[in-house]
């Protein structure tokens, strides 16, 4: 059958906010191009969203515009349902009931699928369609596809990404002004950067819910976003991003997924990464990926995380995969998260005290002898080694003279970390909270 002949693509789409707007742009604007590649037509038929004069304005008589999401997912004629209205509530539902009704669907939603994802792709595989989501991870960065497809050769060792744009673009600012976070996140907002209430981002809950879908694919395991560690970087310092500096280190939240023989260590977090690593010079409100596999090394993935086109990018191209497959058996069709459902991994998510890695540590200390003796020999009880210690000058205060001490350690245990620790802070010369940040070399 010739292309002429085959029938459009016809997609409901709920929400036509930044990223529906976009969406309803791109496909407008390239859909000579996106026919070429599709095979197809791909056409928005029906719009829903609350507030139908703002629809209405943005897609004038080309499509129809209702306020209820259950009229486009009642509709016989929709093939596709893309979900961009977020959370954990009313899209849950919604998405449910398209899938129910035997609708692909096409969601951007992290969240969503990070704490229900395991419900939600059973529901489609039961029903033979399609849940297609690259627009849920780092923006228009294609990094889904690479994961499922692109590297499917690869037994994947870790993947690293720096996947939240508001927390890069506030430690941007950090470490190019010496501004401490508070400040610099007053600054972000009023740029636009963070929203109103930034909670998800800067406490590192965005990231997380993008590290557990990467998780997923890179490993074969389900999604698992209540095992994941989870910190952001509301106490992160100025003068820990200074001292980091003069190490050779840049600090970046990371969402971090690493395959060990006993598990699977998930985590996101403030970290050390070498300034001479490419990941360490992303900057802004920029996304990027490092994925480690066995066969192609390390590949970076970088670009726009968020942002009308950019997500609407990775929008369009899920409608493309699927107007490409819409007539196949399910079983020709690649798997939600990469490996087939009945050969998915047991391997258990890692209790934090079990993670492997290397710390930064800084020390407010009593400036007396003996004091550093003391603290590598707690160190040394616990079979951690220091990579490298620096003493900085003492300074002059009421109660006598203080100093900061850093120190490097090589791979440790977190449990083992959280001991020795725990054993530094009773030091009577040891007089603030010991502050620990994680470090990885990324090689």
């Amino acid at each position: 059958m010739s292309q002429e002949q085959l029938r459009p693509v016809r997609v409901g789409l709920l929400g036509i906010g930044t990223v529906g707007s976009g969406t309803f742009t791109v496909l407008k604007r390239n859909q000579e191009e996106i026919r070429r590649r599709a095979g197809r037509g791909i056409e928005i038929a029906m719009v829903a969203d609350l507030n139908t004069e703002r629809a209405k304005e943005v897609v004038g008589d080309a499509a129809q515009v209702v306020a209820d999401a259950r009229a486009v997912i009642a509709n016989p004629d929709i093939d596709v349902v893309v979900e961009l209205i977020g959370g954990y509530g009313i899209a849950k539902a919604l998405v449910l009931e398209a899938i129910a009704a035997g609708k692909h669907v096409v969601t951007a939603n992290k969240a969503l699928l990070a704490v229900h994802g395991t419900e939600i792709f059973a529901a489609a595989r039961d029903k033979g369609v399609i849940v297609a989501f690259e627009a849920a991870v780092a923006g228009g960065i294609p990094i889904i596809k690479a994961l499922r497809e692109g590297l499917t050769a690869n037994q994947v060792q870790w993947v690293a990404g720096i996947i939240n744009g508001t927390t890069n673009f506030i430690l941007s600012e950090m470490r190019d002004k010496g501004l401490d976070f508070d400040v610099v996140l007053k600054e972000a907002q009023r740029l636009g950067y963070a929203e109103a209430d930034p909670t998800f981002d800067i406490e590192g809950v965005d990231a997380a819910h993008k590290a557990t879908l990467l998780s997923a694919i890179a490993f074969g395991i389900p999604v698992q976003f209540d095992k994941a560690h989870v910190e952001g970087i509301t106490k992160l310092s100025a003068t820990d991003i200074k001292y980091a500096e003069q190490l050779g280190y840049r600090i970046k939240l990371l969402g971090i997924a690493r395959r060990r023989d006993a598990g699977i260590e998930l985590r996101t977090h403030p970290t050390l990464v070498p300034m001479k690593r490419l990941i360490a010079n992303v900057e802004g409100a920029m996304n990027a990926v490092l994925v480690q596999g066995d066969a192609v090394g390390t590949t970076m993935y970088y670009g726009k995380g968020a942002g009308s086109e950019p997500t609407a990018s990775a929008v369009v191209a899920d409608l493309v995969d699927i107007a490409r497959l819409i007539d196949a058996a399910p079983a020709a069709r690649v798997p939600s998260l990469a490996f087939q459902p009945d050969a998915m991994s047991a391997l258990p998510i890692l209790p934090l005290e079990q993670v492997v890695t290397s710390f930064y540590l800084r020390l407010r200390v009593a400036d007396k002898a003996g004091v550093l003796a003391k603290i590598t020999g707690i160190l040394a009880d616990q079979g951690i080694s220091i990579d490298a210690v620096i003493q900085r000058e003492a300074d002059e205060v009421s109660e006598g003279s203080q100093t900061d001490l850093i120190i490097l350690t090589h791979d440790t245990t977190e449990g083992g970390m959280s001991q020795a620790l725990a054993a530094m802070q009773a030091l009577p010369t040891v007089l603030a909270p010991i502050v620990r940040l994680r470090k990885e070399e990324l090689a």
